[in-house]
Protein backbone atom coordinates (compact mmCIF):
# COMPACT_ATOMS: atom_id res chain seq x y z
CA UNK A 1 0.00 0.00 0.00
CA UNK A 2 1.50 3.34 -0.98
CA UNK A 3 1.29 6.61 0.96
CA UNK A 4 -1.55 8.01 -1.19
CA UNK A 5 -3.75 5.01 -0.42
CA UNK A 6 -3.07 5.42 3.29
CA UNK A 7 -4.02 9.10 3.30
CA UNK A 8 -7.18 8.89 1.21
CA UNK A 9 -10.41 8.04 3.04
CA UNK A 10 -11.85 4.61 2.38
CA UNK A 11 -15.21 4.25 0.68
CA UNK A 12 -16.38 1.63 3.17
CA UNK A 13 -15.62 1.45 6.88
CA UNK A 14 -13.26 -1.30 8.03
CA UNK A 15 -15.99 -3.04 10.02
CA UNK A 16 -18.51 -3.26 7.15
CA UNK A 17 -18.97 -6.81 5.88
CA UNK A 18 -22.21 -7.83 4.16
CA UNK A 19 -21.30 -11.54 4.07
CA UNK A 20 -22.51 -12.38 7.61
CA UNK A 21 -25.83 -10.74 6.79
CA UNK A 22 -26.29 -12.75 3.60
CA UNK A 23 -25.21 -15.97 5.32
CA UNK A 24 -27.61 -15.33 8.23
CA UNK A 25 -30.49 -14.76 5.79
CA UNK A 26 -29.72 -18.00 3.96
CA UNK A 27 -29.63 -19.89 7.24
CA UNK A 28 -32.71 -18.21 8.74
CA UNK A 29 -34.82 -18.81 5.62
CA UNK A 30 -33.51 -22.40 5.18
CA UNK A 31 -32.23 -21.67 1.69
CA UNK A 32 -29.70 -23.72 -0.23
CA UNK A 33 -27.47 -20.96 -1.63
CA UNK A 34 -27.18 -17.40 -2.94
CA UNK A 35 -29.22 -18.24 -6.04
CA UNK A 36 -32.21 -19.16 -3.89
CA UNK A 37 -31.79 -15.93 -1.91
CA UNK A 38 -31.69 -13.96 -5.17
CA UNK A 39 -34.98 -15.48 -6.26
CA UNK A 40 -36.60 -14.66 -2.94
CA UNK A 41 -35.26 -11.07 -2.98
CA UNK A 42 -36.16 -10.57 -6.66
CA UNK A 43 -32.64 -9.50 -7.61
CA UNK A 44 -30.25 -10.78 -10.26
CA UNK A 45 -27.44 -13.10 -9.16
CA UNK A 46 -24.68 -10.61 -10.13
CA UNK A 47 -26.10 -8.15 -7.58
CA UNK A 48 -25.31 -10.49 -4.70
CA UNK A 49 -21.94 -11.33 -6.23
CA UNK A 50 -21.02 -7.61 -6.25
CA UNK A 51 -22.36 -7.17 -2.70
CA UNK A 52 -20.29 -10.11 -1.43
CA UNK A 53 -17.24 -8.67 -3.20
CA UNK A 54 -17.98 -5.29 -1.56
CA UNK A 55 -18.06 -3.52 -4.90
CA UNK A 56 -21.74 -2.66 -4.40
CA UNK A 57 -23.42 -1.57 -1.19
CA UNK A 58 -26.72 -2.92 0.06
CA UNK A 59 -29.23 -0.25 -0.90
CA UNK A 60 -32.24 0.87 1.10
CA UNK A 61 -34.70 -0.99 -1.12
CA UNK A 62 -32.81 -4.27 -0.78
CA UNK A 63 -32.42 -3.84 2.98
CA UNK A 64 -36.15 -3.24 3.31
CA UNK A 65 -36.90 -6.31 1.18
CA UNK A 66 -34.59 -8.37 3.42
CA UNK A 67 -36.51 -7.15 6.47
CA UNK A 68 -39.84 -8.09 4.87
CA UNK A 69 -38.88 -11.67 4.00
CA UNK A 70 -36.90 -12.43 7.17
CA UNK A 71 -39.04 -10.77 9.87
CA UNK A 72 -35.89 -9.07 11.18
CA UNK A 73 -35.82 -5.37 11.88
CA UNK A 74 -33.73 -2.97 9.82
CA UNK A 75 -31.59 -2.36 12.92
CA UNK A 76 -30.92 -6.10 13.30
CA UNK A 77 -29.98 -6.42 9.62
CA UNK A 78 -27.65 -3.41 9.85
CA UNK A 79 -26.03 -4.90 12.93
CA UNK A 80 -25.44 -8.20 11.08
CA UNK A 81 -23.56 -6.41 8.31
CA UNK A 82 -21.48 -4.36 10.75
CA UNK A 83 -23.20 -1.00 10.24
CA UNK A 84 -22.92 0.69 13.63
CA UNK A 85 -24.17 4.15 12.75
CA UNK A 86 -26.81 5.47 15.10
CA UNK A 87 -28.70 7.40 12.42
CA UNK A 88 -28.86 7.30 8.66
CA UNK A 89 -29.16 10.50 6.70
CA UNK A 90 -31.31 10.60 3.61
CA UNK A 91 -30.14 12.77 0.76
CA UNK A 92 -32.76 15.42 0.00
CA UNK A 93 -31.16 16.90 -3.08
CA UNK A 94 -29.92 20.43 -3.48
CA UNK A 95 -31.38 23.04 -1.20
CA UNK A 96 -32.82 26.13 -2.80
CA UNK A 97 -31.20 29.40 -1.83
CA UNK A 98 -33.45 31.97 -0.18
CA UNK A 99 -33.08 35.52 -1.51
CA UNK A 100 -29.99 36.42 -3.51
CA UNK A 101 -30.98 36.12 -7.15
CA UNK A 102 -34.71 36.29 -6.43
CA UNK A 103 -35.26 32.91 -8.08
CA UNK A 104 -38.42 30.99 -7.50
Amino acid sequence: MNMTQLLLPRKTPLHYDPNPLLDALIQRLNLKDDAALCRLLDVARPVLVRIRARSQAIGAWLLQRMAEISDLSIAELRCLMGDQRVRLRVATGMRRKVGGDGGA
